[in-house]
């Protein structure tokens, strides 16, 4: 730049800029695209996106390399710090745009839906309750829930009550879209509570919402909080009230979390703790039970097939709980102790072949374990 008042020809165009106000609304424009490529954040709003020489800073190349470094861009000097936007009151901020309906228009646009299915229509009435939603979500936020995520269901509810609404019952629409957003916040409470599933019977979904509002009802009046007492105030099983005081009182536990630290003597689990049952599964419990069953109903049916010595030793020796000796059988019927003992054999043999056409894998199952 020369030292006398003129300018050079190679005025910088940030210069040039200052003295060309009339065209701030084209040189925005184009200093938002910059402002996304180097990384600064920009409204959500477009309306609020609005040029104002008052607000705009001016961000200066570095002087010791004027041609290697980027341009100016103007950004507002509220994000020339970048902090960070709250995403509760950024989404509150885009509720608030929408205005709310007049009884008037709310039917009309009601009964337009309901008619034609337009998606404007109906976003224009969900729109205009948006700020019921974020009032009921307040009423049920509890940790650790995000706030968002129940207004998030809530809404989702909210379009179901638009779809779902008449307007032609003389019910406003926030009435009816409050027990929908309800539903939607409880089922996802209920789902997202604890990693165990709460709330899949009437009972407990009852007991989820009320019993620790019963037991500081009743300690406040002087009662203690029993579980028979409890049951009897809410109307649920004793049991019931139990299970759910002790699922709400305790946090879950994995088992196969280390007890201690990152060295090689504390990974040790709560697993590891647990000595192994002895008694017998519940699976090969039922297994077992339904296998006698199938014995029983079998040796029935072959007991059917048999007539004289055969059956007597069928019913008095092999399924008897008291069974007679071969010396009785044979004493009864006149034979000798040995020739008792061939027809109970052969008796035998002829049973296994019977369970064996009868009874799918009778080998595997039949054969005494070692």
């Amino acid at each position: 730049m020369a030292s006398g008042g003129k300018r050079t020809k190679g005025t910088s165009p940030g210069r040039r800029a200052k003295r060309a106000p009339e065209s701030a609304p084209a040189r925005a424009d184009g200093a938002d695209a910059e402002v996304e490529d180097t990384g600064v954040a920009a409204s959500p709003d477009p309306d609020s996106l609005e040029p104002d020489e008052a607000e705009l800073v001016e961000v200066e190349p570095e002087e010791a390399a004027p041609r290697t470094a980027p341009p100016k861009a103007l950004v507002r000097a509220s994000e020339a710090g970048l902090s960070n936007r709250d995403p509760l009151q950024a989404y509150m901020a885009e509720v608030t745009r929408h205005p709310l309906l007049t009884r008037e228009e709310e039917l009309a646009l009601s009964r337009h839906y309901r008619e034609t299915g337009d998606v404007r229509t109906a976003y224009r009435l969900v729109a205009s309750n948006l700020r019921l939603v974020v009032k009921l979500a307040h009423e049920y936020h509890r940790n650790p829930l995000s706030l968002l995520d129940l207004v998030q269901e809530g809404n989702i509810g909210l379009m179901q009550a638009v779809k779902k609404y008449d307007p032609e019952r003389g019910v406003k629409l926030s009435s009816y879209a409050a027990w929908w957003i309800r539903a939607y916040i409880l089922r996802y409470i209920m789902d997202n509570w604890k990693m165990v599933k709460l709330g899949t019977t009437e009972a407990q979904r009852k007991l989820f919402f009320k019993l620790r509002q019963e037991q500081e009802k009743l300690i406040a009046q002087g009662f203690e909080a029993s579980p028979k007492l409890l049951a009897e105030r809410l109307n649920v099983s004793e049991q019931d009230v139990v299970e759910m005081d002790q699922r709400l009182g305790h946090d879950e536990v994995s088992i196969d979390a280390p007890l201690g630290g990152d060295d090689e003597g504390s990974r040790a689990t709560r697993a590891d703790r647990y000595l192994p049952s002895s008694a017998v599964p519940a699976d090969e419990r039922l297994g077992a039970e339904q296998l006698k069953a199938l014995f029983r109903e079998k040796l029935a049916e072959f007991s059917r097939t048999l007539e004289g010595k055969e059956r007597f030793i069928f019913e008095n020796r092999l399924t008897s709980d008291e069974p007679l000796t071969l010396q009785d059988i044979g004493d009864k019927y006149g034979v000798s102790r040995e020739r008792a003992r061939q027809i109970e054999a052969a008796l035998i043999t002829r049973m296994r072949e019977f369970m064996r056409e009868h009874i799918p894998d009778f080998d595997l199952v039949a054969t005494p374990k070692s």
